[in-house]
């Protein structure tokens, strides 16, 4: 080489070295990732519409005052069990004590009169049978008795009114139950009708539950449904007994009342225990429906869409797809899948489209090893010889 060349040559080298080393190394290739798939297969549906009811009593009444008045007592507390007779409120009754007093004294001055009406008949029939006065006279007295004995039966039903009206200032109750609420306390005025205790009679029970708009018209009256108690394990049937004819003004639902079946004692719900409700009329155990759980799902704004895998490349593409509804703790696709189609079930927001991708496999955990018997017994020996070796080695030092 020419000796012209030779810096020419070396600036070159030292040009290439430099760039070499400002250049970044090339990224390392991305791992490929393994994903969970399933089968897309065809299942039953496994639960239809579920509602949430309470359980009422069948009566359920709203005890008032037949009369007004100041309330001084009440005997009755909330949830308290009463029995048909038993005292559970009282009203001031004076004024009415003596209301029934006037009464039994006008009942007293009529029959005072009636009476002297009855002794001027007689008197003036005799006259009448010894010609002494005349027919119209005597007709004039039987009047007077007529009149005396209407003002006597006026009097007397009077006089039974405002004992009536006296007895009714104590609210007893007419049939056993619960006390489910109470509207009035003592010191209270109250008017006549006026609720003051709430009593769930003793008897059947029902479970009234709200139905929306769009469903009511697939319950019909005499339909079953299945009754499930939310503490408890437990399920009752029911018939609908009845179904509202217009909408709540404020929920916009129709209230539908389930009869139970007779039930004994210690299966008995309690008032106002909460239940789920499945109508029969809803039940599509029989349709036969795409499932896929949730985590397999990637949604992208409005768009729902799943991962396919192409078992021949390996690699997952996006598969949008239309969701119907859930069923429990899947969804249930409308279109967009087909049955033996593998779709990944886990890691969705993680995957590119055309990404390579392998099947994850579980770790099993190694088997852990336990020492043998024999090793054990191979051990023992050792330590029973040592004393012997020991002896032979301080032998020698006892000459």
């Amino acid at each position: 080489m020419p000796s012209k060349l030779i810096p020419t040559a070396l600036a070159l080298v030292a040009a290439t070295f430099l760039l070499s080393a400002c250049s970044k190394p090339a990224p390392p290739e991305a791992p490929i990732r393994s994903v969970k798939v399933l089968t897309v297969g065809v299942d039953n549906m496994r639960s239809g519409a579920e509602f949430a009811g309470e359980v009422r009593a069948r009566v359920e009444s709203r005890l008032g005052f037949r009369v007004a008045g100041k309330m001084v007592r009440r005997q009755a507390e909330l949830g308290q069990r009463v029995k048909a007779g038993d005292v559970l409120a009282q009203l001031d009754p004076q004024d009415y004590q003596l209301a029934a007093q006037a009464g039994q004294a006008q009942v007293a001055a009529a029959l005072t009169n009636r009476d002297l009406a009855a002794a001027d008949f007689k008197r003036f029939k005799e006259l009448r049978d010894q010609n002494f006065i005349s027919g119209a006279e005597l007709e004039r007295r039987d009047a007077a008795l007529k009149a005396a004995q209407a003002q006597l039966d006026q009097a007397q039903a009077q006089s039974r009114g405002q004992g009536n009206q006296a007895a009714y200032t104590t609210l007893v109750a007419d049939s056993s139950g619960v006390i489910t609420a109470v509207e009035a306390e003592p010191g209270q005025v109250v008017a006549a009708g006026t609720p003051v205790l709430r009593i769930a009679q003793d008897g059947p029970r029902d479970v009234v539950f709200a139905v929306p708009e769009d469903k009511v018209a697939m319950i019909k009256a005499g339909s079953g449904v299945e009754v499930r108690a939310w503490a408890g394990k437990t399920s009752f049937k029911g018939v609908v007994r009845e179904v509202a004819a217009s909408a709540d003004p404020i929920t916009r639902t129709f209230t539908v009342k389930v009869g139970l079946e007779a039930l004994d004692a210690k299966d008995a719900l309690a008032l106002g225990t909460t239940v789920s409700i499945i109508p029969q009329a809803f039940d599509r155990s029989t349709v036969q429906v795409i499932k896929l759980p949730t985590s397999a799902l990637r949604q992208d704004g409005k768009t729902s869409a799943v991962w396919v895998l192409d078992t021949n490349t390996m690699t997952v593409k996006l598969q949008p797809v239309q969701i119907a509804t859930a069923d429990g703790n899947e969804v249930v696709i409308a279109s967009g899948l087909q049955p033996g189609m593998q779709v990944v079930s886990a890691g969705v927001h993680v995957l590119a489209p055309g990404e390579k991708v392998t099947l994850y496999k579980e770790k099993v955990a190694a088997a852990p090893v336990f020492v043998a018997s024999g090793a054990t017994e191979a051990i023992a020996p050792v330590a029973t010889a040592a004393p012997t070796v020991a002896a032979q080695a301080s032998a020698p030092s006892a000459k």
